[in-house]
C-alpha cells in the first residue's frame, strides 16, 4: 500500500506530545491543549510521500497560509493562535510553526472548482459531470466553469486516496445543516480568493479546505461556527496558473505540485503510479523547478519577495 518512501522519526520536544506525522506536517499537542503544526519540506504525490525534499517548501506553505488567513478573516475565523515555536524546539521550526486551536474536525475535504482539470476533467469527459453535478457540453481541459462548484471528498489517511463524494453523501455523513454550511463557506472563500489571485495575475483553478468546530461546542450556536484549519490556498492544496499563460484546450503550466505529478508520470521517471513500487527520487532539476514555482506564486500572490 502506498505511503512514505522513508518515514521520518518525529522530533521530540519537551512539553510537546507527538500526535501524528502527516504527508507534510508533523502534529503535536502542547501542555495547554493547543495543537502545534510544523510544516516540513516533504512532498507527496499519488498517495506517496516521496524521498527527498523541496528546500524552503514548509516555510512557503506556512507564510502563504498565514497571509491568506488574514485576507479571509472577515469571512471565516482561522485556527491560528501563534507562530512562535515552543521553547526547546529545533531552530529550523522557525517560520514553519503554527500554534492552533484544538478543533473537532469535519471529516470532509471541502473542494471548490472554478476551472475544469484533474479528476474533474476525467469525470466530465466520461459523464459530463463533476461529482455528479451536470455541466454543459463543449468544455475543455482548463475551461472556466459557468460558476464555481462545491465538489467534496473524503479525508484520507497517508497512503490512502481521497474519494470524491456527492453532496448528498456529505449531508448523510455530517448532517444537512453542516453540509450546507460547508458548501456556502467553501464557495464564499473560493470566490474571494479567486478575485484576489486574479487581480495579481494568477488563476486559482481549484482548491481544498478543511474545517472544524471548537471542541465540544454546539454546532447550532455562534460558538460552534466553522473554523478554517490546516493550510490555506497553498501550492500543495490548490492549482495555480499564470493568467497571462492560460489557454483552454491544453494542459496549463502549473505553479503547484502538478509539475511533480507530471514528471512522475513521464517516460523519464519510468514509474507506474498505479502500482505498489515506490516512486523514484526527484532529479535535482525537478526539485529546483518546483521550488522556483512555489516561490514565484508566493511572490505573485502576496507582492512580497521570498527571502
Amino acid at each position: 500500500m502506498p505511503g512514505f518512501v522513508e518515514k521520518p522519526e518525529p522530533v521530540q520536544v519537551p512539553g510537546l506530545t507527538h500526535l501524528h506525522t502527516g504527508k507534510v506536517r508533523d502534529l503535536y499537542r502542547n501542555e495547554a491543549g493547543e495543537l502545534v503544526m510544523v510544516a516540513s519540506d516533504r512532498v507527496s504525490a499519488y498517495d506517496w510521500v516521496l524521498g527527498g525534499e523541496i528546500p524552503d517548501k514548509g516555510r512557503i506553505l506556512t507564510r502563504l497560509s498565514l497571509w491568506w488567513f488574514d485576507q479571509l478573516a472577515d469571512l471565516v475565523p482561522g485556527h491560528v493562535i501563534s507562530t512562535e515555536p515552543p521553547a526547546g524546539a529545533p531552530a529550523d521550526w522557525a517560520g514553519r510553526t503554527m500554534v492552533c486551536r484544538s478543533l473537532d474536525m469535519v471529516p470532509v475535504e471541502a473542494v471548490a472548482r472554478g476551472y475544469l482539470t484533474g479528476s474533474g476533467l476525467a469525470e466530465y469527459r466520461e459523464h459530463r459531470t463533476v461529482c455528479g453535478l451536470a455541466l454543459p457540453e463543449g468544455l475543455e481541459d482548463g475551461s472556466e466553469l459557468p460558476a464555481p462548484i462545491f465538489t467534496p471528498a473524503t479525508k484520507a489517511e497517508v497512503g490512502e486516496h481521497d474519494e470524491n463524494v456527492s453532496y448528498e453523501e456529505v449531508a448523510r455523513r455530517v448532517g444537512a445543516e453542516t453540509a450546507a454550511q460547508l458548501r456556502q463557506t467553501t464557495l464564499a472563500i473560493y470566490l474571494r480568493a479567486r478575485d484576489v489571485a486574479r487581480d495579481r495575475g494568477v488563476i486559482l483553478a481549484d482548491t481544498k479546505f478543511e474545517f472544524g468546530r471548537p471542541a465540544g461546542a454546539d454546532p447550532e450556536s455562534p460558538e460552534g461556527a466553522l473554523v478554517l484549519a490546516d493550510e490555506v490556498l497553498t501550492p500543495d492544496s490548490s492549482r495555480f496558473w499564470r493568467k497571462d499563460e492560460w489557454q483552454p484546450g491544453q494542459p496549463q503550466r502549473p505553479y503547484d505540485k502538478q509539475y511533480i505529478r507530471d514528471w512522475l508520470t513521464s517516460p523519464a521517471a519510468g514509474w507506474d503510479h498505479r502500482g505498489e513500487t515506490p516512486p523514484p527520487p526527484l532529479p535535482a532539476q525537478v526539485v529546483e523547478q518546483t521550488r522556483q514555482r512555489y516561490t514565484e506564486v508566493y511572490q505573485l500572490l502576496t507582492g512580497n519577495p521570498w527571502d
